[in-house]
């Protein structure tokens, strides 16, 4: 493989990171355009519902007459369909570039090879699988989203030294959560709201938390909440009612919406869990955060339906409370912020 294709393709993915948070339920997708060896034109997919990556970059170049002679770098195959914005594999062959450099093919049914077939019935030279793997990774929800017909599940909680996420509390103590991390953990979390699609809690957690589940320390959108009340006994008082988010609310008795609160009937007989992930796909939620509580975070666990666990471990000790979820993985990688430790976790099932 081309080194130098390998220097571009790395360009294409920095700048199709800039646009996490913003383009879901697409993709993140960078381009470059390089004629004799030096870019002249870039761009990647800013918002969803606005231009593709590939179109970005083709205005960006001040000199249309250097496209004919360029070679256009993609990090995911071109789409083929016209969808809020035109084709971009159309935009390629209209614009007489000779030569597309691929990262990954596109696993959505509507593309999947169909780009990269408008280019070659247009004899165009393409090179594809360059960096591919990290053209995938960096698209994981995509990718997930698409093959497995779900969205990509981040488990995340904190926990002390000796392995407990809580004191032992109920609702009518009204004893506040102990914080078990830190300020800088609190707000990396709030960045994380900006950048996935939904969290979950369990009905448990609102109860004894409310929380908020905004992402008001960090510049950004907020993510759809979730959460489960079988039998819709949650006070309206609670945080995740307000009109700060859009709200689902899975439970046993309706489905109906109210303003921005999306009540969703499941059947509580059965395993919800896919009940749930089912009603997100089709709501084209990409990604999900599970915050807890324990209950909620070990019936994912169970079923092994996760991909990625991200774990606070905060200097306390306990000694006695709510044990953390009953986790048996290798750690990917450790960071620490201040007196707290983040353990990543991926699941390879």
């Amino acid at each position: 493989m081309n080194s130098i294709d390998e220097i571009f393709m790395q360009r294409c993915l920095d700048l199709a990171q800039k646009g996490l948070g913003s383009v879901s339920p697409n993709p993140m997708v960078g381009s470059v355009i390089v004629h004799e060896g030096k870019i002249i034109g870039e761009g990647y997919h800013r918002k969803y519902g606005e231009a593709h990556a590939e179109v970005n970059a083709i205005n960006s170049v001040r000199d249309k007459s250097l496209l004919s002679k360029s070679t256009i770098y993609v990090s995911l195959e071109p789409c083929s369909h016209v969808g809020k914005t035109p084709a971009c594999a159309n935009l390629i062959v209209e614009k007489n570039i000779p030569k597309i450099v691929i990262g990954t093919i596109d696993p959505h049914e509507k593309v999947a090879g169909k780009g990269i077939e408008i280019l070659k019935t247009a004899n165009r030279e393409i090179i594809t699988g360059v960096l591919e793997n990290k053209c995938i990774d960096l698209n994981k929800r995509f990718f997930t989203f698409h093959q497995k017909k779900r969205p990509y599940i981040i488990l995340k909680w904190a926990e002390t030294k000796d392995g407990y996420i809580d004191f032992v509390r109920t609702p009518s103590d009204k004893a506040k959560a102990f914080w078990i991390t830190n300020d800088e953990c609190k707000t990396l979390v709030h960045k994380w709201r900006t950048e996935e699609d939904a969290f979950l809690v369990g009905t448990n957690t609102v109860l004894l938390d409310n929380p908020q589940l905004t992402s008001r320390l960090w510049k950004g959108k907020n993510p759809t909440r979730i959460s489960i009340d079988k039998n819709l006994t949650l006070s309206k008082d609670f945080n995740i009612f307000n009109k700060e988010a859009e709200t689902i609310i899975f439970n046993s008795h309706t489905t109906l919406i109210i303003n921005n609160i999306t009540y969703l009937k499941i059947d509580f007989s059965k395993n919800i869990i896919p009940q749930i992930l089912e009603n997100l796909y089709d709501f084209n939620i990409l990604s999900l955060v599970v915050e807890g509580g324990t209950q909620t975070l070990q019936s994912f666990i169970d079923l092994n339906i996760w991909d990625e666990a991200r774990v606070f471990v905060g200097d306390h000790i306990f000694e006695k409370g709510v044990p953390a979820p009953i986790f048996e993985k290798l750690e990917f990688k450790t960071e620490t912020f201040g007196n707290s430790i983040l353990k990543w976790f991926y699941n390879k099932y």
